[in-house]
């Protein structure tokens, strides 16, 4: 292909607007809103940071609201906080709940949820946030949410214009998450803590203007939530290609695997790499780990453990992006084994890093790395063997690998083109009012 998807993206986005990029870039007052933003965790903060920068380069003033743990804040962006009752720090969640609680439907809803065995932070934040913009709203012409999808934003939407990005649906982590629990309370427990994922579809089937990151993240959320293709609008995440570049003086260990995994949960295919790398390092003693991450107890610690390989796997969490860019550009290769991804970050920093990539074909991976990177059948454990054995073999393809991989990360990754495709959007969302 000629052109990568988000170049694609971003043209039919300012097409779609009568006066093109000029209408796209009329300056409006956005709030972007997120339930939770962890700055280095999950990707939540990540994009809230990076599309606020994108949004105020482009004119616009830019406020993000948010529930703890609140994302790192850019210059010239205000941030609006929303505490929890964080009750997953109290000793005794119960009898965490105050009188004055009682007077927040927010409150009482978190409490109620968290106590029941629900996850009730999405629309905690959710009833906070809409009685905020009921002495707020004048301030902003558009909302645009990432990924809340709870009722409370189309009572929002009934006084301002609402955008939502869509990355991929929780329904998967729930199909994933079920089908992993071994006893049937453990399915109904599981089960009842994804309950919010029927209100997200229901809202989303309710709202007109969808930004999604990827083909994948708009097809699964036609597959699992019912939302009509038509209503979204792919653009492609940007990634911060000052940090994430090739280095000049890195060099390469060809014995090092990397990899990023926020959790060993069944989506995250971490028990696949651990497969796969168990195999591998019985035939090549050099062989070791590094994964940006923590490895609590689960299928991959327990894989490590019976093959008596933790000593050759390095975990380390709470590091700078920095760090981990560090990491792509000493990897002889980066793997990402998640059997779903909506986009999938770690894959596109790797590539610009000029580290050679080999993904899954799980969700949108496959667009993400393109022609770049070697794309193998997710869950595949013995196929993952097979095309890291070739790249540590082969350093002439791992190095072509490497190149086109950054340059492909350079031409389809940027938060300004993404920016723009919001901003196209801001103006469809406010004329349909």
């Amino acid at each position: 292909m000629d052109r990568s998807l988000a170049d694609i993206a971003h043209v039919e986005a300012l097409l779609d607007s009568p006066h093109g990029e000029m209408r796209a870039l009329r300056a409006r007052r956005v709030l972007l809103t997120g339930y939770r933003s962890h700055p280095h965790v999950g990707g939540q903060g990540v994009y809230l940071r990076e599309l606020a920068i994108g949004l105020r380069d482009l004119g616009h003033s830019v406020t993000i609201a948010s529930g703890p743990p609140y994302p790192e804040t850019p210059d010239g962006v205000e941030l609006v906080t929303f505490p929890s009752l964080n009750l997953f720090d109290e000793k005794n969640a119960f009898l965490a709940l105050r009188m004055d609680h009682l007077r927040s439907k927010a409150d009482r809803s978190e409490w109620l949820a968290h106590n029941t065995g629900a996850f009730g932070e999405l629309r905690a934040f959710s009833y906070r946030l809409r009685s905020w913009l009921k002495a707020n709203g004048d301030r902003f012409d558009v909302v645009h949410d990432n990924q809340t999808l709870m009722a409370p934003f189309l009572d929002i939407a009934r006084d301002i214009p609402v955008v939502a990005t869509i990355h991929h649906p929780v329904a998967i982590d729930r199909e994933f998450a079920v089908e992993g629990a071994q006893k049937r309370i453990d399915k109904w427990l599981t089960r009842r803590w994804y309950g919010f994922t029927d209100e997200q579809a229901a809202t989303v089937r309710r709202l007109s203007h969808l930004l999604a990151v990827s083909a994948a993240a708009r097809d699964s959320h036609v597959d699992h939530y019912g939302m009509a293709p038509q209503q979204a609008h792919i653009a492609f995440n940007g990634i911060d290609l000052e940090v994430f570049c090739p280095g000049e003086t890195a060099q390469r260990d060809p014995y090092l695997i990397a990899a990023t995994a926020s959790a060993d949960v069944p989506i995250k295919g971490l028990d696949v790499l651990m497969r796969a790398f168990v195999e591998l390092a019985s035939q090549i003693p050099e062989l070791k780990l590094e994964m940006i991450g923590q490895l609590r107890d689960g299928p991959a610690r327990q894989i490590l453990t019976e093959a008596d390989l933790l000593d050759r796997v390095t975990c380390r969490s709470g590091v700078t992006r920095e760090q981990i860019a560090d990491l792509y550009r000493r990897a002889g290769v980066v793997v990402c084994p998640a059997r779903f991804e909506g986009f999938g970050f770690p894959a596109a920093e790797a590539m610009a890093c000029g580290a050679p990539v080999i993904a899954s074909d799980g969700g949108a991976l496959p667009e993400v790395v393109g022609e770049a990177g070697c794309i193998v059948p997710a869950g595949d454990s013995a196929a993952l063997v097979t095309a890291i054995r070739g790249v540590l073999n082969e350093p002439d393809l791992a190095r072509q690998m490497g190149e086109a991989g950054a340059k492909r990360a350079q031409a389809a990754f940027s938060w300004r083109d993404h920016a723009l495709a919001a901003s196209s959007l801001y103006e469809k969302a406010i004329a349909a009012c």
